[in-house]
């Protein structure tokens, strides 16, 4: 049956504002059988690209503190669902991979630390492995009582970034593995990503080589080889936010390699698509994968090591 609430017509009044469309509207239960809202939003015109957003059933859409950003996050959200595959990413050491089956909003830890806790999956994407074979981990992200305080709210829309490149961090660093099957790890969000001082969360200091190399291995995993060819966003927040730049120094960047020629921008200099140049060091980007992957496995201690969990 279709969501008849407030927070419903907000949702669907700001989508509509984001250029997307809500296509269902349901009462359902996060982790715990917490009461929540979930909306089914899909691109206007283009009702095959969808996205999930589960909200607290209680969730005031039209308070002024929050409604300014879950704008943001919708307009961001119609511009990435223009990506051929919206929930896909690259980490800074070479791995592609998508964020699956993440049960929002946050819930209180059950073992009974002073610590929210949000679950989902995140799978290697190599373009190749079958889908009942594919590396993943099960994640188990955390931030304590305290640190929430610095975010408007324990709710996807305020929360998927930052955890999102969290989870990239911590695979940067060796510190989470992909495996075909296992328990939750551990991806703890703490005040070392986030700076009081610039009131901004800090992952990766990046220089603007590094910006660059990440840029094209964006473009050749999620549009050359993921996407058929299909023009990906590279102006995203969220990559700007992980590399700790600015979506003005990311156009610098993306601006650089297509005068390369691994790029080929489209009309609205946002989008780009792989060129063959780019397509031809598909041996050197394996490689980077191999290498990446290779980085994560335990070497020692597998149990400390892999950061295993039942949380």
């Amino acid at each position: 049956m279709a969501l008849e609430t407030k927070l419903a017509e907000d949702i669907r009044s700001a989508a509509k504002q984001a250029g997307l469309e809500v296509t269902s509207a349901e009462a359902a239960s996060g982790f715990n059988g917490i009461p929540t809202a979930k909306f089914t939003l899909a691109l206007a015109g283009d009702p095959a690209k969808t996205e999930t957003l589960e909200l607290s059933e209680d969730f005031d859409a039209s308070d002024a503190r929050l409604s300014a950003e879950l704008s943001k996050y919708l307009r961001e959200n119609a511009k990435r669902l223009r990506n051929p595959r919206p929930d896909c990413y690259v980490t800074l050491g070479g791995l592609p991979v998508s964020f699956r089956s993440w049960q929002w909003p946050f819930h209180l830890s059950t073992s009974g630390a002073d610590t929210y806790i949000v679950h989902g999956d995140a799978f290697l994407e190599d373009g190749h492995t079958a889908a009942d074979a594919q590396l993943r981990a099960k994640v188990s992200a955390s931030m304590t009582v305290t640190f929430a305080d610095i975010v408007p709210a324990a709710e996807q829309p305020f929360a998927e970034a930052f955890i999102y490149n969290a989870v990239r961090k911590i695979m940067d660093q060796g510190q989470i593995e992909l495996v075909k099957s296992g328990n939750r790890q551990p991806v703890p969000v703490t005040t070392r990503y986030y700076s009081s001082k610039q009131g901004k969360f800090v992952f990766n200091d990046t220089t603007h080589d590094q910006r660059q190399d990440y840029l094209a291995a964006k473009v050749f995993w999620l549009s050359g080889v993921l996407g058929d060819g299909r023009p990906v966003w590279l102006l995203d927040p969220r990559d700007a936010q992980y590399l700790n730049t600015t979506v003005e120094e990311l156009k610098n960047n993306v601006d650089a390699i297509a005068k390369d020629g691994l790029i080929h921008l489209q009309q609205d200099t946002e989008f780009a698509v792989a060129t063959d140049a780019l397509m031809g060091l598909r041996l050197t980007y394996e490689e980077e994968l191999a290498e990446a992957l290779a980085f994560t496995k335990p070497t020692f201690n597998e149990d400390m090591r892999g950061g295993h969990t039942n949380m």
